[in-house]
Parts: C-alpha cells; structure tokens; sequence
C-alpha cells in the first residue's frame, strides 16, 4: 500500500504492554500509520477533536481504567458517531460480550486479545474496503436507482432513507421507493457520516426526519411525498440515545436534562 494510503490510526488502550504491541503489529502491517495511543477515552476525544489532524480509525479496548463507566470504549463509539466525518472504528478488548451491541453501533471490527500479526492484518485490510470514499475524492453527486426497466436518477439530499430488507436495498424518497444494487455497508462508505444508523436494515437522512416516536418502540417519521405520506423507520432499542442525542444537534426549543 503506497504512503498516501496508509490508515491513520488511533490506538485507546489503557494497558501499556498491550498498547505497545498493538501499535507495533499496526506499523509492522506496512498498512498503518499509528498517529496517537492514549489511554483514556477523555484523551482520545481530544485527538478527535474537529480542528485535529484526520484520524481514519480507532482502536479502542472496552474496558479502560480510571474511567466512570465499564464500557468507556463503546461509550466513545456511541459520542463520535453522531459527530460529521467521525474516524471508523475497531474494538479491540478481551471480552466477547460486547460484540453483538458493537456491531449494531456500526464498528467495523471486533478484534479479540491476545492480538495476532494475521488478525491485525485482516483487520486493517476490512478497514481500508470500508475508509469512506467521500474523504479521498468527494461523495457521489448522485445515486442510480432502478424503476422496473428504467433508471431512476437522485441527489442525495432527495434520499429520505436506505432500507434492507428481504436481501434487497430500497431508497425511499418522495418521487417513490425504488431498487439499489449496493448494500447498506456500501452506501454508508460511501456517504460517510451523512447518514444516520438508526437500525440494522435502516439508514437515514437526517435532514428530513420530521419527527421521533416514543411509544412500545421508538420510531422516525421522515418527508412527506406529494400525498402528504412519509415513510416509518423503527428504531432499533440499542441505537435509541444515540439517535436522539444526534437528532438534538444544533437544535434548540427542547429543556435538556
């Protein structure tokens, strides 16, 4: 991989002999470029901060020392990711029981200790086939969908939402629901942190969520077609704070507490 195209990583470890090592492994990779290992999430976020040098990717433990919370690394997923053009994300911790909610937050990588030099590699490999187009040579000005026979053409600010559903993508905008032939993962790659995972099978604009909907489940209630119809995206329970506080951003008209 050329020079240029290293990944530039960030490293939150709180355990030196481990940090260590994996800052070695991630060099050794001809992949990576280490850029700063803290131990602490509060650091982190200051390595992160939106006038810092781009970081690519994260890899954080779960489980940092001296933090107030138990789950301190998926605590930092869940802050960046609601931030624009936040770094991906790797954890890397001993513990396996976080995985399925790591996941869901939309990390790229579970990387279980004791880290190996294989792993590391294959982790890095997953990483650079999900590093966001849009920050290398700018995001798509538009989107191809299929009506029946035909294409359909859309700017992305047209796009109400992506939905997967029955191994098909659909977009739903107010000219109607049409086929994708990319995957959720792809879209999201290659819009970035535009867009909003709300769920699994459900990623949104933000820009045209017209309102949330706290009853058995929460729910988003985004655009309005021709008819006044918008479309009812589910909220998956694990994402439910982390879309709030994100649809709360550089709003006001609501006590917060």
């Amino acid at each position: 991989m050329a020079e240029e195209q290293l990944l530039r990583v960030l490293v939150v470890e709180d355990e030196w002999p481990a940090r260590n090592y994996l800052v070695e492994l991630l060099h050794e990779s001809k992949l990576a470029e280490v850029v700063g290992a803290v131990a602490d999430a509060e650091s982190a976020l200051d390595v992160l901060a939106p006038d810092a040098p781009t970081i690519d990717v994260v890899f954080a433990d779960i489980h940092l020392v001296g933090s107030e919370r138990d789950d301190a690394g998926l605590q930092l997923v869940r802050e960046m990711s609601r931030k624009p053009n936040a770094p991906l994300f790797v954890l890397a911790t001993a513990f396996k029981e976080h995985a399925i909610e790591a996941f869901e937050l939309g990390v790229v990588d579970y990387l279980l200790k004791p880290f190996t030099e294989d792993r590391v590699e294959q982790c890095l490999r997953r990483v650079h086939a999900r590093r966001p187009t849009a920050r290398a040579a700018g995001a798509p000005s538009k989107i191809v969908a299929r009506k029946k026979k035909g294409l359909v053409f859309l700017r992305p600010d047209e796009v109400w939402a992506f939905e997967a559903a029955d191994r098909l993508t659909f977009v739903h905008t107010r000219r109607g629901r049409f086929d994708l032939d990319l995957s959720l993962s792809a879209i999201e790659a290659a819009f970035g942190r535009g867009l909003l995972r709300v769920h699994r099978n459900w990623l949104v604009n933000p820009e045209h969520v017209l309102e949330l909907v706290r009853d058995a489940g929460d729910e988003l209630v985004l655009g309005a077609d021709a008819e006044g119809e918008g479309v009812r995206v589910p909220v998956a329970r694990e994402r439910a704070q982390a879309v709030r506080d994100a649809l709360l951003t550089d709003a006001t008209g609501l006590r917060r507490g």
